[in-house]
């Protein structure tokens, strides 16, 4: 009884040998956003991604769905920038905030 109990409990534990791991979901796509005035706010499909910390020269990196998005840059409750771009599943963009508005 004792031998049958042990190969069943074998057999099913090997069961679990053949079965892939899930693979871990790949990273999304980033904006990287530069250029933009000290004290402006970012913002991506109209929902606020934080305030511009460009310290040092170095951008706002934004992780993204992948699509189209719009991308506004506003000081003072105002746009100074607006850009629609498409961002790949496998890659990232890069945006440039230009002085002025810039449409798209």
């Amino acid at each position: 009884m004792k031998i049958l109990l042990i190969l069943a409990l074998v057999s099913l534990s090997a069961c679990s040998w053949f079965h892939p791991r899930p693979k871990a979901a790949p990273p999304l796509p980033e904006l990287i956003v530069t250029g933009a005035p000290a004290g402006s706010a970012i913002f991506i499909d109209d929902v606020q991604n934080g305030q511009v910390a460009e310290v040092n020269g170095k951008p706002q990196v934004l992780s993204v769905a992948a699509g189209m998005h719009v991308v506004e840059v506003r000081a003072n409750g105002t746009v100074i920038y607006r850009e629609q771009t498409y961002v790949s599943a496998s890659g990232n963009r890069a945006i440039n905030v230009l002085s002025g508005i810039h449409r798209e």
